[in-house]
């Protein structure tokens, strides 16, 4: 029994202690231990490529083992839905991560850097400015400035309270005051001291560190971990892949220009040189290639590529379908220009706080202005490599027809001298002349044409003239 007693007291004394063995925190690691820092950067608008490239570099930050994440940034703001995503990433992230304002961190900005745990800014940066704009600087409905507000209130918040000792007692208060928060988007929110009513607030570095919202000022990443006391650690950085430099490389305002002139060109050859192929191939590519880049990283939307392929269309129609040129071609060109220049400016569903220029309108004339130089150098080009590639003397020009086909030599396609001893002769109207149509004389079918009014199928018809191989007749009454 005594045995029994022991052997049980020895049993449950071991699982006791690998209970509480299991519970216990891991330690810290030590001070002389090297930690790795991934550091990746946030320096242009807020959209879909930004958010791909946080959710890199989160993944290459677990995968390597980071200890801390530090975000370089620079941002005017950007597209809410996908601040929002990023944001969401920081909040769930094991590890601390860090955000150097290295001047601004406007709109979206200042919501992604409120999501980290620690927030260090340039001396003369700024950040809040949240309020929700559309593209012509103008406030929207107030169901998207309460999402915004309750995006940045429940952001402060996620980071919790900190205790404070004033006189001996000790109280909590807000590591970042939610009511700030909330103030950067709505003007009507009223923290005394901070925010009067009317404006939303935007805080400078000095006022963010008094009001709990910086930690501290620093010049570059380097002195940002001297001040979080980081000092024995390994420096990772995000290093864009290939794909993403070649989608750099293809938005680039002088490539983007390049492209819409070989689009331009590859079109104007061939429809000189209709059934070559290559003209249009490269024509073809040329639109993938401006296209498929901002297609894929969310900055373009489907109807510009509609309205653009519209475009086309329309201008194939004028030219092969409809006479002269018109409406048709008119709109064709119209659609041609508005969906290459929409392309070209970033899109964002809602922009938040002011931007660089205050408006829009900058950045939407001058990809205008790339497109209308770009095509009108395409047509320049085009009209003179087509007199130089297409020379007699040069090898392309087999591709175009040289050979003057002289009327004097026999090269007509009518008989003339037949044409002209029908000149009085009568006979009837094989179709309907509206105004042209057929005739049938002495048993043969001709094309003619009315020379005044439409003539109905049947009529009794004369001809009066014949001018360039073409019979002009009269009803015969």
């Amino acid at each position: 029994m005594n045995r029994f007693l022991s052997i049980s007291i020895f049993f449950l004394a071991y699982m006791s202690l690998s209970l509480f063995a299991g519970e216990t925190p891991q330690e810290p690691p030590d001070d002389n231990e090297e930690v790795i820092v991934y550091k990746f950067d946030i320096k242009r608008m807020i959209a879909a490529p930004v958010w791909r490239a946080t959710q890199v570099s989160l993944k290459e930050a677990r995968e390597i083992g980071a200890d801390y994440i530090l975000i370089h940034m620079n941002t005017y703001g950007g597209q809410v839905d996908m601040a929002d995503s990023i944001r969401t990433a920081i909040l769930n992230f094991p590890k601390p991560v860090l955000v150097f304002i290295d001047n601004q961190a406007i709109s979206a900005g200042a919501l992604i850097s409120i999501a980290c745990d620690s927030i260090y800014m340039r001396p003369g940066g700024s950040i809040g400015a949240a309020t929700v704009v559309d593209q012509t600087g103008q406030q929207v409905p107030d169901k998207y400035q309460s999402f915004m507000r309750g995006m940045m209130r429940s952001t402060a918040e996620a980071h919790g309270k900190k205790p404070v000792v004033i006189n001996g007692d000790t109280s909590y208060v807000w590591h970042r005051d939610p009511e700030i928060a909330e103030s950067m988007v709505d003007p009507k929110v009223y923290v005394e001291g901070v925010s009067d009513t009317g404006s939303v607030t935007t805080l400078t570095t000095v006022e963010a560190i008094e009001l709990g919202f910086c930690e501290g000022q620093a010049l570059n990443p380097e002195e940002v971990l001297e001040l979080a006391g980081i000092e024995n650690y390994r420096l990772e950085e995000f290093k864009p892949s290939g794909t993403e430099k070649i989608i750099q490389f293809l938005i680039n305002p002088i490539v983007s220009g390049l492209l819409i002139m070989i689009i331009i060109g590859g079109l104007y050859f061939e429809l000189q040189s209709p059934g070559v192929g290559f003209p249009l191939a490269a024509a073809v590519l040329a639109a993938i290639l401006y296209f498929a880049p901002l297609y894929l990283e969310g900055l373009q939307a489907n109807w510009q590529i509609a309205v653009f392929v519209a475009g086309i269309v329309l201008v194939m129609v004028e030219i092969f379908a409809i006479p002269g040129f018109g409406v048709t071609g008119v709109l064709g060109i119209a659609g041609i220009v508005i969906g290459l220049t929409f392309t070209m400016i970033d899109k964002v569903n809602f922009e938040f706080g002011p931007s660089p220029d205050g408006t829009g309108i900058k950045e939407a004339m001058a990809s205008f202005a790339i497109v209308i130089v770009s095509i009108f150098l395409a047509f320049i080009i085009s009209l003179w490599l087509s007199k130089k590639l297409f020379s007699p003397n040069n090898l392309l020009g087999k591709l175009a027809l040289q050979k003057i086909q002289n009327p004097d030599e026999g090269y007509i396609s009518f008989d003339s001298k037949k044409q002209k001893s029908l000149i009085g002769a009568k006979g009837k109207a094989h179709t309907v002349l509206r105004p042209s149509g057929k005739v049938i004389i002495n048993d043969e079918i001709y094309d003619a044409r009315s020379d005044i009014g439409f003539i109905e199928k049947g009529t009794d018809i004369r001809v009066i003239r014949d001018e360039a191989g073409q019979l002009y007749v009269l009803k015969d009454e």
